[in-house]
């Protein structure tokens, strides 16, 4: 029977592959959180996020909605009021997670605005601050917002520096920011391909050259997660577990 099922369906699904994100124990970049931005669009959806984000072997979930001053004007109050919904419906559950939020901050004049008003930004471990730039145009005075972050207490981590279209040829403005200490994440679906090749390869040589100091799902909907199980028992995957990433003391 089982081989004419092949036969008639093809390959058979390999069962996924639970538990081998344990390593990591923190995700640090998702989308999860219903109705803020481009992620998750309903309670239901974030449940079932969670839930598939724990079998992959997250013990915490740090949920990062957009903050953008022109598209996503979201607020401190307002992403600590939907993680408060979401925890209650995942403790209801009975699903044994910790969930945190911060955000991820897009580098605009609004970000700026709040840095010199010296408005308290989401952070999250030791004071870090999720940001991201355009993802084809170089940020106009990046170094010097990168010093008013510093200046204000906060350690900038720049979300998926391999994505940025502007760096592929530009590796030594990757090298000087990093020796700037602006902290690297990287999307772990980077690593499969799922942003295109040139993606992987940026993100491939941030691993060889061990310039990644915290690795995200950057996860907007289920189908974010299940690609996740192509990453699993790769050579890829070992040389990242290789890595001192700092998810682990989050």
């Amino acid at each position: 029977m089982a081989s004419f099922l092949k036969k008639w369906f093809g390959e058979e699904t390999p069962p996924p592959v639970t538990n081998f994100l344990e390593f990591l124990g923190t995700d640090m970049h998702a989308h999860v959180l219903p109705g803020l931005d481009d992620g998750a669009d309903s309670m239901t959806q974030a449940l079932a996020m969670v839930q598939e984000m724990q079998q992959l072997g997250y013990r915490k979930l740090i949920l990062t909605p957009h903050i953008m001053g022109d598209f996503y004007k979201n607020t401190p109050d307002g992403i600590k009021a939907k993680l408060a919904e979401l925890k209650q419906v995942v403790q209801q559950q009975g699903i044994l997670i910790e969930l945190g939020c911060a955000a991820e901050y897009y580098l605009d004049e609004w970000f700026v605005q709040r840095l010199e008003d010296k408005e308290p930004l989401l952070t999250f471990g030791d004071n870090y601050v999720l940001f991201e730039t355009s993802f084809i145009n170089e940020p106009m005075r990046f170094q010097e917002i990168i010093f008013k972050i510093k200046s204000n207490g906060y350690t900038p981590v720049l979300a998926h520096p391999e994505r940025y279209s502007y760096l592929y040829n530009r590796w030594n403005s990757l090298v000087e920011w990093h020796e700037n200490e602006v902290l690297f994440q990287i999307n772990l679906n980077s690593l499969v391909g799922y942003y295109g090749p040139e993606a992987k390869r940026m993100a491939e040589k941030l691993l060889h050259h061990k310039f990644i100091d915290f690795v995200g799902t950057d996860a907007h909907s289920e189908k974010h997660v299940r690609v996740l199980q192509k990453l699993a028992g790769s050579s890829t995957f070992e040389k990242l577990r290789q890595l001192p990433l700092r998810n682990q003391a989050l």
